[in-house]
């Protein structure tokens, strides 16, 4: 299999190591307790330094996947503009209908964005884990998307100060020896006002954080404090090519933290 990161965009990071594109689906609460509608915050940003927010364009796809049935809630989209700490861009907010108790894994496919600065394109196939009632029923399952990280914890309920493990799938076969960058969202939006609140933490010395994957595609972190934690492996995806400009298709995965009380 292909090498994940080209070499454009790995003198990208080389350049500015510290300011990673991460593609959100954000709603404060991982764990609802009742039924109801839940608002979703999709937006393209650097959220570890509330850097620059970047505009998207309609997403292709956003759906959810409960007791393996997929669930397109794209008609649900309704546009939205996020404010960070420097810019405005175009956002969308998503409505997940919750129900039932379970497992439910909100994924979305949004439209290539063209990096101008580089000339290239970059989408990022999104994952985010929610569960009502404390019942787990398939939060370990790929959802199909042309690549994505498989939990081996459970993404939803992770004890800050142990572990989280995921493999890279790309065309639903493992990725040995990709590069995973890891990000912080240390300043969390408000749903209400679309805009960042203050960071909590500064991004490292050093450059960004990294992992690798193994022989079989599995990467593990430490996962230090709690909130919420994302990874991303950049060019994971078959597709390299965007309306002929090169394309970064990357696998995104979000996970919630918690401080045991």
């Amino acid at each position: 299999m292909k090498r994940l990161l080209s070499a454009t965009l790995a003198a990208l990071a080389l350049a500015n190591p510290a300011a990673a594109h991460f593609q959100l689906i954000y709603n404060p609460e991982a764990n609802p307790t009742s039924p109801g509608e839940m608002p979703l915050l999709l937006t393209f940003w650097h959220p570890h330094e509330n850097g620059h927010a970047m505009d998207m364009g309609t997403p292709q796809e956003v759906f959810y996947v409960f007791r393996g049935e997929r669930v397109d809630i794209s008609d649900s989209l309704t546009p939205v503009t996020f404010t960070g700490a420097h810019n405005s861009a175009a956002a969308f907010q998503a409505t997940l209908p919750v129900r039932r108790n379970g497992d439910y894994t909100v994924a979305l496919v949004p439209e290539p964005y063209f990096e101008e600065a580089e000339g290239i394109y970059i989408q990022q196939l999104t994952t985010v884990y929610l569960n009502k009632g404390g019942i787990p029923t398939d939060w370990s399952e790929p959802v199909g998307l042309p690549t994505e990280f498989v939990p081996l914890n459970r993404p939803y309920n992770v004890i800050a100060g142990s572990t989280f493990s995921a493999q890279l799938l790309s065309d639903g076969e493992p990725v040995p020896g990709a590069e995973i960058e890891i990000e912080y969202l240390a300043a969390e939006p408000d749903m209400e006002t679309f805009s960042a609140g203050e960071a909590t933490a500064q991004p490292m010395p050093g450059g960004a954080i990294v992992a690798l994957t193994d022989a079989n595609g599995v990467f593990t972190f430490g996962v230090p404090r709690a909130g919420f934690w994302g990874f991303a492996a950049l060019g994971a995806g078959p597709e390299t090519e965007h309306e002929g400009a090169e394309l970064s298709q990357d696998a995104v995965i979000w996970i919630r933290a918690y401080d045991m009380e």
